[in-house]
């Protein structure tokens, strides 16, 4: 049996995608960030100390961590995700795009989010904000392949990963024009049939 623990309009959207897109049962337990803060609720806490989503439950054992949770996912149900020889080319950028998603990739985008509260005190800080941006956004620009996927040429684990950043590129900052391919890529995957599952029951 399989629970996801879900937050509203978070990256754990992408969890509940996947489990959609391979078609595995799961009960879903979602909730509700704060109306005022925006925060996740304190009774998340009582699911794992760090109150945070997504957090996965299968066969009794509670996983967190958006990557750890897509590995195991795919690893289980569809193998057909990940590189075939483990010792490929394909697999090491497999292992590197799926830290790279939430470790280089989100840091400064939170740092984006967090500074546009503090006004002008945050004024030094914006230009290296903006330039480890667009460097991060050119960098994943260029790792798209002709077929539109990372790493593979059909739908992977580190596309999954990959959206949440590739979304804030194009629907947060609004620079669809300045990555083409980015937004070719999030088109694609929001325009799937279990993304809009997942997205209909994060609405709903």
């Amino acid at each position: 049996m399989i629970k996801l623990y879900h937050l509203n309009q978070s990256r754990s959207l992408r969890i509940m995608w996947l489990l959609e897109e391979i078609g595995v049962p799961y009960e879903l337990c979602s909730y509700q960030r704060d109306s005022e803060t925006f925060l996740a609720p304190e009774t998340l806490k009582e699911i794992h100390p760090l109150g945070k989503a997504p957090m996965l439950e299968i066969d009794g054992q509670l996983i967190t961590e958006s990557a750890a949770i897509v590995e195991v996912l795919c690893q289980r149900y569809a193998p057909q995700m990940l590189p075939a020889d483990e010792n490929s080319a394909e697999a090491m950028a497999h292992l590197q795009l799926m830290h790279f998603a939430e470790g280089s990739a989100m840091t400064p985008l939170l740092l984006g989010i967090y500074t546009s509260r503090l006004g002008e005190a945050a004024a030094p800080l914006q230009p290296r904000i903006r330039s480890e941006t667009k460097n991060h956004f050119d960098y994943m620009e260029a790792q798209l392949r002709p077929s539109g996927h990372f790493v593979l040429d059909d739908l992977s684990a580190v596309d999954v990963m990959m959206l949440f950043p590739a979304q804030a590129a194009v629907h947060r900052l609004g620079l669809s024009e300045a990555y083409p391919k980015l937004a070719a890529y999030v088109a694609a995957i929001e325009a799937r049939p279990a993304f809009q599952r997942a997205l209909a029951r994060d609405n709903g």
